[in-house]
């Protein structure tokens, strides 16, 4: 399983000092029919919306893209921790039921923090070193994520745990989150950065790719013009859905069913929205409006903050 998921119990270790911020008042968890919130530092985590919906359709779905400060993975590990506490925190008053931490980067980083201070079930994702692991047939698998997740002691362990007889081709995918964002997905200049990113994965023997970014789904098409065949893409957005469905189970917060059309999620952006928007409309073919949020948190106070790695 490569979506870790958790309910609002106790999680090891304390938050650090660095990332403190006000307590959050616990919602009861008693109406089916609040909305699960997702989250993630930009558009990535409309992948895992988009799982969520086939799998649950069912379900009021708020989504929060923190736009302005995006990408996470150019971000000081302190930075991050802020940015997903108060996040986390405006959905809880927002009465989410359940939150989805849709950025990899922020799990690696922050979803033990998190996990303490919210009181609401949360599910967090992770690279798909596990099933990588198991399909590979050379034992050869290349994983292409942000550096922070890269370098992060969450999927070190993941390394350690899977990964004793596979070899990990690990590439920072420096500039696709970008591409992303501003809704590119199948430019030449995409396709060079792709192109030079996974050529070498190629050359080494690799026949598994681990889209260890919730962007990188998005990149599918473009992927596949390059690699064909030969590389069997990793997306965990699918088993997050599912995890989902259980956490919701458990808990006795499942919404019904039905065979209404499904309610259009609510769309946040800390930015101006536009590029969410966009992408929504065609990639998931959701012509829904985007809010303006305004999300403060302690690293984000100066006026320079969006701009200040």
């Amino acid at each position: 399983m490569t979506a870790a998921a958790a309910s609002g119990g106790t999680a090891s270790g304390s938050p650090p000092a660095s990332a403190s911020a006000d307590p959050v008042t616990p919602l009861p968890l008693s109406s089916v029919h609040a909305p699960v919130g997702i989250f993630d530092s930009g558009l990535g985590g409309l992948s895992v919306l988009r799982a969520v919906r086939a799998q649950l359709p069912g379900e009021a779905l708020v989504y929060v893209a923190d736009s302005l400060y995006a990408p996470y993975g150019e971000r000081d590990d302190d930075f991050i921790a802020d940015r997903t506490l108060a996040i986390g925190q405006w959905l809880v008053k927002q009465g989410a039921k359940v939150l989805i931490v849709a950025c990899n980067t922020a799990t690696a980083q922050s979803i033990a923090l998190v996990r303490e201070r919210l009181p609401i079930p949360l599910i967090g994702v992770e690279p798909g070193v596990k099933p990588a692991a198991l399909q590979s047939k050379t034992r050869i698998a290349g994983v292409l994520a942000t550096q922070v997740t890269l370098r992060s002691a969450r999927f070190q362990d993941l390394l350690h745990r899977y990964a004793a007889d596979c070899r990990f081709l690990c590439q920072p995918g420096h500039g696709l989150v970008q591409a992303v964002e501003r809704c590119d997905i199948g430019s030449a200049e995409l396709h060079a950065l792709l192109q030079s990113y996974l050529q070498p994965m190629l050359d080494a023997g690799a026949d598994t790719l681990v889209l260890g970014c919730t962007h990188y789904p998005f990149l599918d098409a473009a992927i596949r013009d390059i690699v064909g065949d030969r590389l069997t893409l990793i997306d965990t957005s699918v088993a997050i859905a599912r995890q989902l469905e259980r956490v919701l189970d458990q808990h006795g917060l499942r919404a019904a069913s039905n065979t209404e059309p499904m309610v259009a999620p609510r769309f946040f952006s800390t930015s101006d929205g536009a590029h969410l928007q966009q992408l929504a409309e065609t990639l998931l073919h959701l012509a829904a409006p985007v809010e303006r949020a305004h999300i403060p948190s302690r690293r984000t106070a100066a006026p320079d903050a969006a701009q200040a790695v």
